[in-house]
């Protein structure tokens, strides 16, 4: 079942408004382009003063004055109407190049501009009888008409007013010679157009905002639209977390292998275990090739018995190194002393000889701003709390 435009209370997404574009839907204005367009013309002719009307009304009258010789030449009477038409032509260009361009600059200004081929695609929705008879009676025909109906009354009105105030001069117009009444004419166009185009202002103000509301409110979404393109972007939670899973396991995997390299395995004895490696033939300090807690623990110390390496218990150690140092990187300067005592009395097991006294284990201690709860609290904290 469709879902109603009352179930579309979400404003779009990003992604919603990017796919529309694509499709060549986007917020556009067709009153905004003709005001424009209309006022850049009248704007040009009024600015420039009585200069095309006279250039017009010179070509005109030049139209009706040639040698009448010309009217028995089969060539020269053509060529004379040319360059008249010609002249004319000419005098118009710059306007029709400033309302082609301002056509295409007022164009992108309600929603930008677009080129979709997708929107030139033909469409089964286009050929549905019913479909078309919902555009044609839907609420968008309705707003159409009400502004075709508002324009004609803005124009009607500004053509009577036009009219009611210029009736001497449309009688005078009929018994002036050619070129002033061309001019005079002309002026009083201009005039006209100019309020004309005031009133296709009044209309692009109200349709411009108009179309955009219309415009997002045709974009917006249901809550599950917006859950499953969240979902598609962003990808399933499950899924994520199975990648998640599976990236862990597979840093264990290589964590745990990496311990047959370790010197020395510190643990709590069984909830924490680290790795520790140390080249005495450097000058860095030890290395933690791999730490965890509990069955992570429980892995690291059966590969460092598989490998024969030592396993030294010392729970304040184990926890002060698991909580202050990462895998691949070098113990804190604080630990220097405890784990140099755990590492020498490794290797002087290694080295030891039959018969030999048995070496002392020691008693690394662990410094107070070092010392962890299996929480990872620092006890000197909590025993202040």
């Amino acid at each position: 079942m469709a879902d109603s435009s009352e179930d579309r209370t979400e404003e779009p997404t990003s992604r919603r408004l990017s796919d529309a574009r694509k499709e060549g839907q986007i917020a556009r204005s067709t009153e905004l382009p003709a005001a424009a367009v209309t006022i850049a013309a009248v704007g040009l002719i009024f600015f420039s003063g009585s200069y095309f009307f006279n250039k017009l009304a010179e070509n005109f009258a030049a139209g009706f004055n040639f040698d009448r010789k010309l009217v028995f030449s089969s060539n020269l009477l053509p060529a004379l109407f040319a360059s008249e038409l010609l002249q004319s032509y000419l005098l118009i260009i710059p306007i029709f190049i400033l309302t082609v361009v301002v056509a295409i600059a007022s164009t992108g200004l309600t929603g930008g501009y677009n080129f979709s081929l997708q929107a030139a695609m033909p469409k089964a929705s286009k050929l549905n009888p019913m479909s078309g008879i919902k555009r044609i009676f839907g609420p968008k025909a309705w707003v159409e008409l009400g502004k075709a109906i508002l324009k004609f009354v803005l124009v009607t009105f500004v053509v009577v007013l036009v009219l009611n105030n210029n009736i001497d001069t449309l009688h005078m117009i009929g018994r002036m010679p050619i070129e002033p009444a061309l001019q005079t004419a002309g002026a009083m166009l201009t005039k006209s157009a100019l309020l004309i185009t005031l009133a296709l202002v009044i209309i692009a103000m109200i349709d411009v905002p108009y179309q955009r509301w219309q415009f997002m409110k045709q974009m917006r979404m249901t809550k599950q639209e917006v859950k499953d393109e969240m979902r598609q972007s962003e990808g399933n939670p499950e899924i994520k977390g199975q990648i998640r899973r599976k990236q862990r396991e597979m840093s264990n995997a290589r964590m745990i292998d990496s311990v047959k390299n370790a010197d020395v395995v510190i643990t709590n004895p069984e909830h924490f275990a680290v790795a520790l490696s140390y080249d005495p033939n450097g000058d860095s300090a030890p290395i933690l090739l791999a730490k965890g807690t509990d069955e992570v623990a429980a892995r690291i110390r059966e590969e460092a018995q598989k490998h024969g390496i030592e396993i030294f218990q010392a729970a304040p150690l184990a926890r002060a190194l698991y909580f202050t140092t990462e895998i691949e990187h070098p113990v804190p300067e604080d630990l220097y002393y405890a784990v140099a005592q755990v590492i020498a009395y490794v290797f002087n097991l290694a080295s030891i000889t039959p018969g030999a006294p048995p070496v002392q284990k020691p008693d690394p201690k662990v410094p107070e701003a070092m010392q962890f709860d299996s929480m990872g609290r620092l006890q000197t904290q909590e025993a202040v709390v």
